[in-house]
């Protein structure tokens, strides 16, 4: 890999030669601006806004804009003339435990090579302490004519750095967490779990940029036929909804998740409550024989309780003309 940068690390008194390496390349599809009508390059020429000449590389300078717009001019040998200790040099200015770093400072990230024989002890000495130590550096340096922080970490056997934002270039978020109450019920923290469960790890030399191949692929069939890629099932299904049921959507995504990965719902299972024993329904001729067995039993049980009145009625009617007769007959003895 070709080196971007020769200097050298400052371990406090120990130094090691070193090159600087891209430790990333970017992969994306990189289109060039044409005119539409003939396809011919589109092209930018430096013109001075004085009087509307191109200006050669070589005088073209550099210029501070005030915020009247005047333009003050700052030469290369004014800037050689400023102090910078960390021109040619990745000074260490102390060691810090990771977790100390915020992601959102990480900028770009290199690889440090040592630079010759001499330099091998040295950067594996830096290598193993750091290991050891469980730590990484704080260092700054310089690159493109500015003074930068970098992170120094190991990666393998490798001694990586990444370019770190400035404190004070980091923005605070302000106004850009919702404003709005809005309380989380324990149910919908207890899916929000259940769904990081079941998509669960990640690996991430699996994921590839699907975009970066539907353009190359269409860029392909251009070449060879001037057709067109069909658009994919994936992309089409993209566009998403609006949210209405956050219970519904989490507990569909669960399910959804649990389908990709091969995993079935249980089916639910129908038990009968204890003490009491089920009946099996009747169907077909049984059913017709329950129906005729009942009403056979209801047809008995009128006539019983009509046969019970009759015997009842008779029974008091008796009773009445006996009570009469015996009325009748001491009236007579009496007389």
């Amino acid at each position: 890999m070709r080196s971007i940068w020769n200097g050298a690390i400052s371990f406090g008194l120990v130094s090691i030669p070193i090159k600087l390496v891209n430790a990333t390349e970017h992969h994306s599809v990189s289109f060039r601006q044409i005119h539409t009508t003939d396809g011919g390059r589109i092209r930018y020429r430096k013109v001075c806004e004085l009087d509307g000449d191109e200006v050669p590389p070589p005088e073209i300078g550099k210029g501070y804009e005030e915020a009247d717009g005047a333009i003050i001019p700052i030469t290369d040998d004014d800037l050689a003339a400023l102090p910078l200790p960390t021109a040619k040099t990745i000074e260490i200015v102390g060691f810090v435990p990771a977790a100390e770093i915020d992601p959102l400072q990480m900028d770009a990230a290199y690889y440090l090579s040592a630079s010759g024989v001499p330099a091998a002890k040295p950067y594996i000495l830096l290598r193993e302490a750091l290991k050891r130590s469980d730590k990484v550096a704080i260092a700054k340096f310089a690159l493109r004519g500015r003074e930068r922080l970098g992170m120094l970490r190991v990666v393998g056997d490798v001694i990586a750095m990444h370019g770190l934002l400035w404190p004070d270039e980091v923005r605070e978020p302000e106004g850009v967490a919702p404003e709005t109450n809005v309380s989380v019920r324990e149910a919908e923290l207890d899916l929000a779990d259940a769904l990081m469960d079941t998509l669960g790890g990640v690996d991430l030399d699996s994921l590839h940029d699907d975009y970066r191949e539907a353009v190359e692929e269409l860029i392909a069939a251009k070449v060879e036929g001037g057709g067109r890629v069909p658009e994919s099932e994936k992309a089409a299904a993209g566009a998403g909804g609006k949210v209405i049921d956050l219970m519904a959507a989490l507990e569909n995504s669960v399910r959804a998740a649990k389908e990709s990965r091969g995993e079935r719902e249980p089916e639910a299972e129908v038990r009968p409550i204890r003490g009491r024993k089920r009946q099996p329904a009747a169907t077909g001729t049984d059913a017709k024989k329950s129906t005729s067995t009942t009403q056979k039993k209801s047809t008995a049980a009128k006539k019983t309780a009509a046969a019970k009145e009759s015997t009842t009625a008779k029974k008091s009617t008796a009773t009445k003309k006996s009570t009469a007769a015996k009325k009748t007959t001491r009236k007579r003895t009496s007389a």
